[in-house]
């Protein structure tokens, strides 16, 4: 006798549709959908409540078939998700692939979808079940990281490029110097030599920029100031500096708290964000600058790498310009990277206004659509979270008779400040290394009267080498040379007797500089 079909009691029939419900729920939660795909021939595909969430499309809208899902793929990731479910169906393998989507409204997100075949007894595949998960988010901060991850190897590239232009310049701006002081007006050779120093001072200014891009200029003036003030000053410049086809406009916050820079810089800055915006707008248009102060989430912080989450002053610069396309946006702080035609841009402005604001404490963005238009947003730290530099007043008297210890790896700049200070009649100690000078030390019968050293060099640097000697002779000034200008902010600062003397130098600019800290010795 054939058995009676087994039909669910209705206690059975809730209990099951309250157990699709939760897992409907879950899965809303989860950010991840399923999917059955039939492989008999039909092209036949289900999805769950979730699925159509991710791919933004209502179920009316979608008929249920594979070859709908392929057309909601991004067109440059079509032919890569369908060779990955063939291998998958003929290797007997699981789907495991990321890829992008156009949803029904047109946006671009990344789906993680995971599968495995069903098959039957004759190993034959029937059908193809798996995940859906939407990784937008996860894929645009691993992007952002890259991106500060990418920017910091370039700032310690373009640093350690500009040190050693530096090194080069400092020779050829100082013997340059001693060529001229014996040349008399009118020599022949004395207008080429004047044109070297002008090339080397043409130089330095490349390198500065670059030193900027990598955090490694010093903010000189760093102070309290008001963006708001800043701005407002600015406004009349650049009226005049614009044209008349672009309207220029400011909206400024009348509760601004006070940040902490070098206001000249971040002047620069604003003007280099204020050109570009005029030459994205050919045929005019209006830029507008704002200052407001924002509350950063950990939703905010989390999609813009680095930030962290708190209180910001935020200073924009939008226009209605042509706009950036996201390659472009990638790359547009990076040094010597333009989009204007060869010889209109040396591709450095903008990499020095993220080196200035970085060196402000603050972050810059960028946000942009080809045809668009562009806002540049830079975030600075209210006045609290940062402390001034402080300035020392100097007087430039000269003693005679001092014992200097000169310690520079590079020869041709220890030939240079040789040169340079014999003139002076100062009884010198040459050293190339920090081992080198401390057996200079020891073996010399009279004390040191100022150590004039390199930051930067091989084995012991010249901060370990002057923290080696403050121990046994804490009254000795120091000077520091380096071409990382930011190097000894933070000692400056303090009691120490540090001071930095930048690179490239002249042989005028390091006799200032040695008879100010032999003065403030004695």
């Amino acid at each position: 006798m054939r058995d009676k079909p087994v039909h669910p009691t209705l206690e059975e029939a809730g209990a099951h549709e309250e157990h699709r419900a939760l897992l409907e729920k879950a899965q809303e939660v989860a950010h991840i959908g399923s999917w059955v795909a039939e492989l008999d021939g039909s092209k036949r595909l289900s999805w769950s409540a979730e699925t159509y969430r991710i791919f933004g499309v209502s179920v009316g809208d979608f008929p249920g078939t594979t070859d709908a899902f392929v057309r909601l793929l991004h067109p440059e990731d079509a032919v890569p998700v369908r060779a990955a479910i063939e291998r998958a169906i003929e290797q007997h393998q699981p789907l495991d692939i990321e890829h992008r989507i156009v949803t029904g409204s047109g946006d671009v997100r990344w789906v993680h979808e995971r599968a495995d075949v069903i098959r039957d007894a004759d190993n034959r595949p029937v059908r193809m079940i798996g995940t859906a998960q939407d990784i937008t988010e996860r894929r645009e901060l691993e992007l952002q990281l890259r991106h500060a991850q990418k920017m910091e190897a370039i700032g310690r590239l373009a640093g350690g490029v500009a040190h050693d232009l530096n090194n080069a310049l400092t020779t050829i701006a100082g013997y340059t110097e001693l060529a001229l002081a014996e040349l008399a007006e009118g020599h022949p050779a004395r207008a080429d030599v004047e044109e070297i120093r002008r090339a080397a001072a043409r130089a330095e200014s490349v390198t500065r920029k670059l030193l900027t891009f990598s955090h490694r200029q010093k903010l000189f003036e760093s102070k309290e100031f008001d963006l708001n003030d800043l701005v407002g000053t600015l406004a009349r410049l650049l009226e005049r500096t614009l044209g008349d086809n672009v309207t220029l406009r400011t909206e400024l916050s009348a509760t601004l708290p006070m940040v902490v820079g070098d206001p000249s810089q971040i002047e620069q800055a604003v003007i280099n964000l204020a050109v570009n915006a005029r030459d994205a707008m050919p045929g005019g248009g209006d830029l507008v600058i704002r200052t407001s102060v924002e509350q950063i989430d950990e939703a905010f912080a989390r999609t813009h790498a680095t930030m962290p989450p708190g209180r910001f002053v935020v200073l924009s610069v939008s226009d209605t310009g042509h706009g950036l396309d996201r390659e472009t946006q990638a790359r547009i702080f990076e040094p010597f990277f333009t989009t204007k035609a060869i010889g209109k841009g040396t591709g450095l402005g903008l990499a020095m206004v993220y080196g200035t604001v970085k060196q402000s404490g603050g972050f810059i963005f960028v946000e942009s659509e080809p045809g668009h238009g562009a806002t540049f947003r830079l975030y600075f730290p209210p006045v609290g979270t940062l402390d001034v530099v402080a300035t020392r007043e100097l007087r430039p008297e000269r003693p005679t008779n001092a014992t200097i210890l000169v310690v520079e790896d590079e020869p041709s700049i220890l030939n240079l400040i040789a040169t340079t200070l014999r003139s002076e009649e100062y009884h010198l100690l040459k050293a190339s290394s920090g081992l080198e000078a401390l057996d200079a030390v020891a073996a010399c019968a009279y004390p040191i009267d100022l150590v004039l050293t390199d930051a930067t060099m091989p084995g012991m640097s010249g901060i370990e080498l002057a923290q080696t000697l403050l121990t046994a002779h804490p009254a000795v000034p120091v000077i520091v040379m380096s071409g990382y200008t930011n190097l000894l902010s933070d000692l400056e600062a303090g009691e120490q007797p540090f001071s930095l003397l930048p690179k490239p130098f002249t042989p005028t600019e390091l006799r200032r500089r040695v008879r100010e800290a032999l003065t403030r010795q004695s």
